[in-house]
């Protein structure tokens, strides 16, 4: 297959009897405007079928999909779920998404690469499994960038896939698929994986709310990575939805008996309520930028505007800025991820197309003494990619353990940081508006703000509060960076022409806390929604003119799909 090469969209073959029979007198614009607790309310009462819910989603997915590319394959043992799925569950009859690198029984996972082709997984993963005894319908995987590393959403088997709110843009990634299929309503509800920011950029750049919880929170067995082993830097799944209360619907469903039974490695810890719902003021630390990566004017003026926000609901803000960011990011994170050289993570690439992943690629591949000679040449010039090229110089066990020892260390200076301010949980800017398509491979440093908290391995949340104004355009143009280098010059240059566009926060809490961060997530969304008069969350206005047809009479419903072979 040829670079750039994209497959056909997803073929739907459709029949109308079925789901006229079921449903004859539902409005298909009225169900897919519920929120997921409205639908799942709707769905245990009986007012509404599974299988209504399933084929008017199919059908909504089909139509985002033929203007994003973002569905990758129709898992077809859906519709066998439908007449499996225990009705006491917390998710019965919900169609949810998966990022492709969930183990799907049957289905093949490829990560974009040649290399994964026609292999299909024996078994579902374990958050696959406790989705489905939850009552939920998996019905599509989504599409990644070619091995994950990234955050675009590109690949030379499925192409590229594009932001719901303008096509030039990119949706993020590595969960990109996922973000663009929710934030254009394809989905009500998917989960995605990330170990740089990969819930996190999608969310923000598709204007949908996603939540990376603590590595270790949701079952990861049954997940399919480039990379094994690498323990330094972690990992984390979690869910992403439209609303932080179905982010909170979701962590509920999956912290359950049936997962902890299923991978007794996580530890035993159900949705902690009280915490949640909880009414009392937080103390709330923020800052306005961490001095790597200068934030938008966008970013800026939506972080003040949630602070403000939020001073005047009865909540304390306190500055905090984490200390030593840049040796967080330059030393411990790109060390910990790449501390064989890249050794491994480029076997994936051999007799494959390597998708546009900006510098990465040809930086693993030089050899270690020119990776020191040239992070030593560039230091006073460039001294960000200075220090990114060291880092990634293979190194031996003793020096390996070193750095993860070292991560030990920053984390818990950062706890006690955190701490001596009694701080609840933290407020900080989450990258965007949305960048140009091809752009996110070439400016790798803007992984600042999402980056440290994986790091960290701190739970961390996305919520979108306001839009991109002509003001914000206008001001763009002054807009820098703290270096001046090639990386700065492609973030400026990828983030013009984004009027209208959704700008998020991000919300942060410590280990374990996921409850806490969705609190304040939560109480973010409900104040700026207020501020805006928005009844909810805003889908693209190109949406409106989508052809999706009125009622269910003419909605299609699925009967099969394929992808061509």
């Amino acid at each position: 297959m040829a670079p750039g090469h994209s497959r056909q969209p997803l073929v739907v073959v459709v029949c109308n009897d079925l789901i006229i029979s079921l449903n004859p007198d539902l409005d298909s614009e009225a169900l897919l405007a519920l929120t997921l607790p409205q639908l799942v309310q709707k769905l245990h009462s009986g007012e509404l079928s599974p299988e209504a819910a399933l084929f008017t989603y199919v059908g909504k997915a089909w139509e985002v999909n033929k203007g994003t590319n973002c569905v990758t394959s129709y898992l077809a043992d859906c519709e066998t779920q439908l007449s499996q799925a225990p009705r006491q569950g917390l998710l019965y009859g919900v169609p949810v998404s998966l990022k492709e690198c969930f183990s799907y029984k049957g289905q093949g996972l490829t990560l974009g690469l040649i290399l994964n082709e026609g292999v299909p997984a024996e078994c579902d993963s374990v958050v696959v499994q406790v989705l489905k005894l939850q009552g939920a319908v998996p019905f599509v995987h989504t599409n990644v960038p070619q091995s994950m590393l990234s955050y675009d959403c590109s690949n030379p088997l499925f192409g590229q896939s594009t932001n719901p709110w303008k096509s030039s843009k990119s949706p993020g990634g590595s969960s990109g698929g996922e973000g663009a299929l929710i934030g254009a309503g394809g989905s009500l509800l998917g989960l995605g994986s990330d170990i740089g920011g990969s819930i996190r950029f999608p969310s923000s750049f598709c204007g949908i709310c996603g939540l990376k919880p603590t590595g270790n929170r949701l079952s990861k067995i049954g997940m399919k990575s480039c990379v094994y082993g690498q323990v330094a830097v972690q990992v984390s799944v979690g869910p992403m939805a439209r609303d932080v209360e179905s982010l909170a619907l979701c962590m509920r469903a999956l912290l359950c008996e049936d997962m902890f039974c299923l991978d007794p490695s996580v530890p035993p810890v159900p949705f902690n309520e009280e915490v949640y719902t909880s009414s009392r003021p937080l103390c709330i630390g923020y800052y306005e930028t961490d001095n790597n990566t200068m934030p938008t004017p966008a970013m800026k003026q939506a972080l003040l505007e949630t602070k403000h926000s939020l001073e005047a609901a009865g909540h304390t803000l306190v500055p905090f800025l984490p200390s030593n960011i840049p040796y967080a990011l330059e030393t411990l994170s790109t060390g910990g991820l790449f501390s064989d050289g890249g050794t491994t993570f480029l076997q994936n690439f051999k007799g494959d197309f390597v998708d546009p992943l900006g510098d990465l690629i040809w930086i693993l591949k030089l050899p270690r003494w020119l990776k020191g000679l040239l992070a030593f040449l560039l230091k006073p010039l460039l001294p960000r990619l200075a220090a990114f090229l060291s880092s990634m110089k293979s190194r031996s066990a003793k020096k390996l353990w070193k750095p993860q020892h070292e991560i030990e260390v920053y984390r818990h200076s950062v706890i006690a940081q955190w701490r001596a301010l009694d701080l609840n949980v933290l407020l900080m800017p989450m990258l965007g508006p949305a960048m140009d398509l091809n752009v996110p491979g070439k400016a790798p440093g803007a992984v600042s703000y999402t980056m440290l908290y994986n790091c960290l391995d701190f739970p961390a949340g996305v919520v979108p509060v306001t839009t991109v104004t002509i003001e914000d355009e206008a001001q763009m143009e002054h807009c820098r960076g703290y270096f001046g280098d090639i990386w700065d010059k492609m973030l400026q240059k990828g983030m013009k022409k984004n009027v209208g566009l959704p700008v998020a926060v991000q919300c942060v809490a410590l280990p374990w806390q996921e409850e806490l961060c969705l609190r304040l997530m939560r109480e973010v969304e409900r104040l700026m929604t207020l501020n805006s008069g928005r009844s909810d969350c805003c889908l693209p206005s190109c949406l409106a003119d989508s052809g999706q047809p009125e009622t269910i009479r003419s909605a299609p419903s699925l009967v099969r799909a394929q992808l061509p072979p």
